[in-house]
């Protein structure tokens, strides 16, 4: 019986391994070496990166150099595609946290967003040629480079600047002298196109004033295009690539320019075309390692459920909610799909503005996440009251379901630690990121933890006390949970991209942010969905998946969340 109840998590653990062994050997590609920094930035700061080394650089044979930042709520991984290529090309690259993310101090946005630091220390590495550096920032990260810029004008050679703009509201006014040999990759369909080049529309921004200025230039910019001069450090460009704000990581195309921009402004690199690109294969095996993860959880919960000491768990839900699919049912899933999505920019705005960040709450957007998250659930409880069908006995045992969702993710925990230590990758596609928390993360999600699991208590006991339907098979009763958690976002999504795609902004034009944001929330319902499931047809109780959920996602937001406020 226990060999059985194994097979799951076998299969979770191999997995994984698949995923991590390719995205190691991706990234590791050609004798590369990947090392976990910690520096001192300004004002003793300290800075996390990973440092991309190329084979053969050493003290006596330098190599140029690249420090490569990453956006909002981002972290350093988010630049593996940047990273892999550019140091396949002998450039010895940086990939920073920025201040207030992922393992650097907070808090976010303090002393240049950390780049003035981290250039300085790129500069002092004895394997660094310090007349061949490069600066690429994405988004928020290219104020970080460009932080770096201002206060060392004479310590790089050009930069590249991925979704990012010169100017209000964080960075220096860029000229047509400042920053030196600057690329703009500002994708065609990029939701910040107000925020960073003040047109309403990204297909526009050659038209955009602001960046005429920096082009020196009354006319249209024509992409393409190199207006000015490499030699004398006025050089600019501009690329457009078909793709989105986010969508510049998993994008060949912009990837590939800013390779070329490097190449024709830094010496000292292998001449290898920005066609040849592999970092994806790094994207799949991480991919495969998260994979692994929620297969992983779910055979671990059924290893566990196995053993005499959670045996007093296992049953069997007892009765369904519905007898069948009917006005009420339908009802009470459009309430659990669509509530949610017609709820996320309004109770968002209410959170930022009742809980600023503080020394309790340090997480800006956690708090606004945690804050929607509570008043969906107790509108869902509620609802449930009003809508339910028959009465479904919800009880559980608490503490042993506490114990058993402590060991399950504790288990997976072990596992993400794992793979950052041998390999030094998260399991991760794009921005959905699994990695593992530093030790002030671990103290700030302990105080999240808790309107998380008040969520997930509420959430999934009217999922499984209020939505069940008898006679459900096995494939049906996942798709309908999955459903009534994910869809919404789905459409919601389906909608403001399809609107972007042919109007050429967002419908909600004024929030981009939150719509980037809502993005990671597919994905992460659907393996919410999944896991509450899993555990309710094995135990007939809501609560040790509401435990599982609330200990996982607490643990995936805070890791992947900027720290607004300094906490230690």
């Amino acid at each position: 019986m226990l060999n059985k109840n194994l097979r799951l998590f076998h299969l979770g653990w191999v997995i994984i391994l698949i995923g991590a062994l390719l995205a190691h050997f991706i990234q590791t590609s050609g004798g590369i070496s990947i090392r976990d920094i910690r520096f001192n930035g300004n004002n003793g700061q300290v800075m996390s990166g990973l440092l991309y080394v190329p084979p053969g650089v050493t003290a006596e044979n330098k190599a140029p150099a690249i420090l490569a930042v990453h956006g909002y709520i981002n972290s350093r991984e988010t630049q593996s595609g940047f990273a892999i290529e550019y140091a396949r090309r002998g450039y010895v690259v940086l990939a920073l946290d920025q201040s207030g993310h992922g393992y650097s101090d907070g808090p976010a946005f303090a002393n240049g967003f950390g780049g003035p630091g981290a250039l300085a220390y790129l500069r002092g590495l004895d394997i660094v040629d310090t007349d061949n550096i490069g600066l690429e920032g994405h988004s928020m990260g290219g104020w970080t480079v460009l932080a770096a810029a201002a206060t060392m004008p004479d310590a790089y050679k050009s930069l590249v600047l991925e979704g990012s703009s010169t100017g209000a509201p964080f960075a220096m006014e860029g000229t047509p002298e400042w920053p030196r040999n600057l690329a703009v990759v500002f994708s065609k369909y990029d939701e910040f196109s107000q925020l960073m080049w003040n047109v309403d529309r990204a297909q526009d921004v050659a038209g955009s004033p602001k960046l005429q200025a920096v082009f020196g230039t009354d006319q249209a910019v024509v992409p393409g295009e190199v207006y000015g001069d490499i030699a004398q450090g006025t050089a600019r460009i501009l690329h457009m690539p078909n793709t989105t704000h986010p969508g510049d990581h998993i994008s060949p195309e912009a990837i590939g320019y800013s390779i070329d921009w490097f190449a024709e402004t830094l010496e000292g690199a292998e001449p290898l075309p920005s066609s040849d690109q592999i970092w994806l294969w790094k994207e799949i095996g991480t991919l495969i390692a998260l994979v692994g993860f929620v297969v992983l959880l779910a055979g671990t919960f059924q290893a566990l459920l196995g053993t005499q000491a959670f045996a007093h768990l296992r049953n069997n839900p007892v009765k369904a909610a519905h007898s069948e699919r009917g006005a009420k049912w339908w009802l009470g899933f459009a309430i659990s799909a669509f509530v949610p999505v017609l709820t996320y920019y309004l109770f968002f705005g209410w959170g930022e503005q009742l809980f600023p960040a503080s020394a309790l709450l340090p997480q800006t957007i956690t708090s606004q996440i945690a804050f929607w998250a509570v008043l969906n659930g107790l509108i869902v409880f509620l609802v449930g009251f009003v809508l339910r069908g028959e009465k479904v006995d919800a009880r559980g045992n608490i503490l042993g379901s506490i114990l058993i969702a402590l060991a399950t993710v504790g288990i997976g925990y072990l596992f993400v630690l794992a793979a950052d230590f041998l390999f030094k990758i998260d399991f991760r596609f794009w921005v959905v990121a699994l990695k593992p928390l530093s030790l002030v993360q671990a103290k700030i999600a302990l105080v999240y933890l808790v309107p998380f699991t008040l969520f997930f208590v509420l959430a999934l006991r009217g999922l499984h006390t209020g939505l069940s339907v008898a006679g459900d098979s096995r494939l049906k009763q996942y798709l309908s949970n999955i459903g009534a958690l994910a869809l919404g976002f789905l459409v919601f999504l389906a909608f403001q991209y399809g609107w972007l795609l042919f109007a050429g902004h967002l419908f909600s034009i004024e929030e981009p942010l939150n719509t980037v944001i809502a993005i990671q929330f597919l994905p992460l319902m659907t393996i919410i969905a999944f896991l509450s499931t899993f555990t309710y047809r094995r135990t007939g109780s809501y609560l040790p998946g509401a435990f599982i959920n609330a200990l996982f996602v607490t643990w995936y937001i805070v890791a992947g969340q900027a720290t607004q406020f300094p906490v230690s």
